[in-house]
């Protein structure tokens, strides 16, 4: 099970206890420790809430960036908007045909610098 370190930072940051964590989610302040501990998960509905709470990305909560806010189209430069809206257009079967042909290629690339 997962220790949720950045639910108890953005608390203590925050100068929050675990009790008004805990009346947010609706829950117990003995039930929320346990989150932060590691020793319950904490269902997809108060994660979402925490971000929501904290204004940060469910990302961020779950440890898998650094970045409290994720990555918003804007942020990309602007041959990486151009590709996602190129493949934004596709369809299933055509967006799976260029994950096909992308790997491929990214094999052979691979395969040369060997």
């Amino acid at each position: 099970m997962a220790k949720y370190d950045r639910i108890k930072n953005l608390r203590e940051d925050n100068d929050k206890t675990q009790q008004e964590l805990a009346d947010y989610l609706c829950t117990s302040s003995q039930h929320y420790g346990k989150y932060e501990l590691g020793h319950a998960e904490i269902p997809f509905e108060r994660a979402i809430a925490l971000a929501k709470y904290y204004g940060v990305s469910l990302d961020y909560i779950a440890g898998l960036t650094d970045n409290k806010h994720g990555i918003s189209f804007n942020d990309l430069k602007p041959e990486q908007q151009r590709i996602v809206n190129v493949l934004d257009s596709l369809s299933s079967a055509e967006l799976n045909e260029v994950s096909e042909l992308l790997q491929a290629l990214v094999d052979i690339i691979k395969s040369r610098t060997k």
